[in-house]
């Protein structure tokens, strides 16, 4: 028997409208609960209901109390495992928060469909100079004129200190109280709906965070069962699983719920450990189609993971999970390849130009061939899926992040190259993702940051960076992640905006955009209407979509020549759409026209021509 058949609420703290609290904690470890109050000094028993689960329906709490659990008597007091708020950070009470309000204050909203996304991925603290929700909402009007139709925010579930990713939250039900708390996010939910922007919400149910974990007092919420990178898994199919199944599907039920979150981004799925009849992501996708049933509210699951395998993004009706979309690393390795990075580390497997053509035809690269970095055969086909389910990108907080030094692209290829790397997710016929800064060439690194209070953990976390770069020959020494210079040096640099060479990139970013959404060709993701190839010799990759009777070309040169390049004779009516080189985007001067004569296109070096044709 699961918590939603014993109850009409899920856990934590909830309000009725005769004024008394319900509260329900799952504590299958506890022998006696109380619930204080510190405010009066007040103890409230919990009653035993079974399955592990502990309730009680009280006057004695009213919203915006504080509160904590005592386990057996023992005269420690913890926070709710189930949090809604934690004004004090992880290490102090929670507070009582009726979340469930917000859901009234933003009924009129109707998400947007998926392949309408264009994705704009950021981070709260380092966004904006405020670093809260209410920064992020100062800079919509910047978004929304770029062309940007959803936000994806790195997780705001409560983390230790006021600086980090979000990776290492421990109360996932919580929001960051440096953020803005649950009153911000409701604010940005909203801000954002009016303006026409959904809103996606990272999420981590792989593993949880070290410090201000208190979860292992309550209940059986690991398992040693399997181990993964962040060591005991979280048990999702082990001895007691029920309780902690419950707790992260009640989460994804609350950001969509009570916040009117649009869509999550559920981080590292395949380190999610579960051999159930029925898998938790199943299960989340089960549960999400009976609350968008009852709510007449659309929502969308977008899985990260680290494996080619469709089963992950494959309907229900297929047997699959039913994850909405995936991102999509192996396209972005391609495209730094073939931008002339270096094949190191994870990168050894990819040879750029053919690959990417192989990564924009079948979305995955390795769909059943040899990987060498993996040692074995990797991946399968994903032939019928479409091109709405894969998200691409050029940059994003790891690949960028990741690096020793934090260098964005801007800091690593050259201007044209930047543009190239932009057209080439922005014309892919998948849904797009920028990462916050790149649409203007954002010079400040994006580094690794988190201010953790125990300095054991901290020195831990600084040699476990250094180790990650061994693979990659990083020579130096990576910036302290605890040090809040390393935060600060992160930030957003928006003064730079209106400077003629990132002014100049802004302009590029929004015609491109404007073109996906204006032509057909591009903004239908039929993959069937698309079809790429390379050309070794010349460094050059063609990419055709079409719809109805119109072609599009985009033509890309990797190289730093001069080179021509055929699109065929089959067409009529030619007209150049783009041209990266152009002088209005600080190109060569004397690249001001591109003309088409017998189906072969010139162009000038490190840039990509956008053509239209109709058939004959």
């Amino acid at each position: 028997m699961k918590v939603n058949q014993l109850f009409d609420f899920p856990v934590g703290v909830h309000f009725n409208q005769n004024e008394t609290t319900n509260i329900l904690l799952w504590a299958p470890k506890a022998q006696q609960v109380n619930l204080f109050v510190p405010g009066t000094n007040k103890k409230i028993m919990l009653q035993h209901q079974g399955f592990g689960y502990w309730w009680a329906d009280t006057n004695e709490v009213k919203e915006n109390d504080l509160y904590q659990f005592e386990v057996d008597g023992s005269g420690q007091f913890y926070p709710d495992p189930a949090s809604r708020f934690q004004p004090q950070g992880v290490h102090g009470p929670s507070m009582a928060i009726d979340v469930a309000k917000y859901a009234v204050d933003n009924t009129q909203w109707q998400n947007i469909d998926l392949n309408k996304y264009i994705i704009y991925e950021l981070h709260t603290g380092t966004f904006s100079p405020a670093g809260t929700f209410d920064g992020i909402i100062e800079k919509l009007p910047h978004l929304k004129d770029l062309g940007i139709t959803a936000i994806e925010i790195m997780p705001v579930a409560q983390f230790a200190g006021n600086r980090n990713w979000g990776y290492d939250g421990t109360f996932p039900f919580a929001v960051q109280n440096s953020y803005g708390g649950p009153e911000g996010l409701h604010r940005l939910v909203k801000a954002c709906h009016q303006q026409g922007i959904a809103v996606i919400i990272d999420v981590v149910y792989n593993h949880l965070g070290p410090e201000g974990n208190y979860l292992d007092v309550f209940g059986h919420y690991f398992t040693n069962k399997y181990l993964t990178p962040w060591g005991s898994a979280l048990n999702f199919d082990d001895a007691w699983c029920d309780g902690v199944r419950d707790y992260f599907i009640e989460n994804v039920l609350m950001w969509f719920r009570d916040y009117k979150i649009d869509a999550l981004r559920l981080d590292a799925v395949h380190a999610i450990k579960d051999n159930s009849p029925v898998h938790i992501l199943k299960e989340i996708k089960q549960r999400v189609d009976r609350l968008m049933e009852a709510t007449c509210q659309r929502h969308y699951l977008i899985a990260e993971m680290d494996l080619n395998d469709t089963r992950y993004i494959n309907a229900l009706q297929k047997g699959g999970y039913g994850m909405d979309a995936q991102w999509v690393d192996e396209f972005h390795h391609t495209l730094r390849i073939a931008a002339g990075g270096k094949t190191t580390g994870y990168y050894e497997d990819f040879n750029g130009l053919e690959h990417l053509a192989k990564s924009l035809n079948d979305a995955y690269v390795f769909d059943g061939l040899y990987s060498h970095h993996r040692k074995k055969i990797f991946g399968i086909k994903a032939t019928d899926n479409p091109g709405q389910q894969f998200v691409v990108f050029s940059q994003n907080h790891d690949q960028v992040g990741n690096r020793m030094l934090g260098e964005r692209t801007s800091q690593l290829l050259s201007f044209e190259l930047q543009k190239v790397l932009a057209a080439a997710v922005l014309c892919s016929p998948y849904l797009p993702m920028l990462f916050m800064g790149e649409e203007y060439g954002e010079t400040n690194p994006f580094l690794y940051f988190v201010s953790h209070t125990d300095a054991a953990l901290a020195k831990a976390v600084s040699k476990g960076r250094m180790k990650e770069f061994a693979s990659f020959h990083a020579q130096g020494e990576a910036p302290d992640p605890n040090a809040p210079e390393t935060f600060k040096q992160s930030k957003l640099q928006w003064q730079l905006i209106i400077k003629e060479k990132h002014a100049k990139m802004l302009s590029f970013y929004k015609a491109l955009i404007t073109l996906r959404n204006t032509q057909p060709a591009l903004y239908n993701l039929n993959r069937r209407q698309a079809n790429a190839w390379c050309n070794k010799a010349n460094n050059t990759l063609v990419l055709k979509r079409w719809y109805a009777e119109e072609f599009i070309f985009c033509i890309f040169n990797f190289s730093d020549q001069p080179q021509t390049e055929a699109i065929g004779s089959h067409g009529k009516d030619w007209q150049v759409l783009l041209n990266s080189a152009h002088a209005q985007w600080n190109g060569l001067a004397n690249a001001t026209t591109i003309t088409i004569k017998g189906g072969q296109v010139q162009l000038q070096p490190h840039s990509m021509v956008v053509c239209k044709g109709t058939m004959l």
